[in-house]
């Protein structure tokens, strides 16, 4: 499979398949297709597989498109932002934020992630359930705003604003800290707590979360 990335700030990934390649995504996940794709749409791993997604963001049925022909096929962005292509070696995982997954070869795996720490799923800003992306194979991934990459040394730590934290690597150790100084914690508009993520590994930071921005928006709706 080729892909190219076009457009911003809300970008599309057009994939080029041969004969028989095949590519899999969310329900409702493809944007444009020439003509000569097979499409199934199933539970894809079974009841269970299907609930976890559903808590990972990603609807409960999975959609495959498989080239019958040499085709292109297309997966637009909802949002404002970066799409990602991680082209995974057999056996490597990222670790998403909720939602971000738009598409993969068939060949990659899709499963949540879920948080040991329960610090981490409180007050993290995720939730208790992120995505799993495992090779080999191409996933396009979904980023809000402008995404910057940091490679943590071990023991390197870095403090991330809740929501800022889009992707990492597993090897990156996830958790919480409290915001230090009363005054900071009351006008400091950070909130209680801060994500921490110590390396080894590769961080993705997003500069919006959608969250942010809908509240953003929600705030200057008159009434609201």
């Amino acid at each position: 499979m080729e892909y190219k990335i076009a457009g911003s700030p809300l970008p599309v990934a057009i994939c080029s398949l041969n004969k028989g390649e095949a590519v899999f995504t969310e329900k409702g996940g493809m944007s444009w297709m020439t003509e000569g794709f097979d499409m199934s749409t199933n539970m894809d791993g079974g009841l269970f597989s299907g609930l976890t997604r559903k808590m990972s963001g990603e609807s409960f049925f999975m959609t495959t498109y498989t080239a019958k022909a040499s085709g292109e096929i297309a997966f637009a962005s909802e949002y404002p932002g970066e799409i990602k292509a991680l082209n995974l070696r057999d056996g490597e995982s990222v670790i998403c934020q909720k939602d971000a997954f738009m598409a993969a070869e068939r060949s990659v795996t899709l499963a949540a992630h879920f948080k040991k720490k329960i610090g981490f799923g409180f007050f993290g800003g995720e939730g208790f359930v992120m995505q799993k992306l495992t090779g080999p194979g191409t996933a396009f991934v979904e980023l809000d705003g402008t995404v910057v990459e940091y490679g943590l040394k071990p023991g390197q730590k870095m403090l991330i604003d809740t929501g800022s934290l889009a992707m990492c690597e597993p090897t990156v150790d996830l958790d919480i800290q409290m915001v230090k100084g009363f005054k900071n914690i009351l006008f400091g508009g950070e909130g209680l707590f801060l994500t921490t993520a110590t390396g080894p590994g590769k961080i993705w930071l997003q500069s919006m979360s959608v969250a942010g921005l809908a509240n953003k928006i929600l705030a200057l709706v008159p009434g609201k």
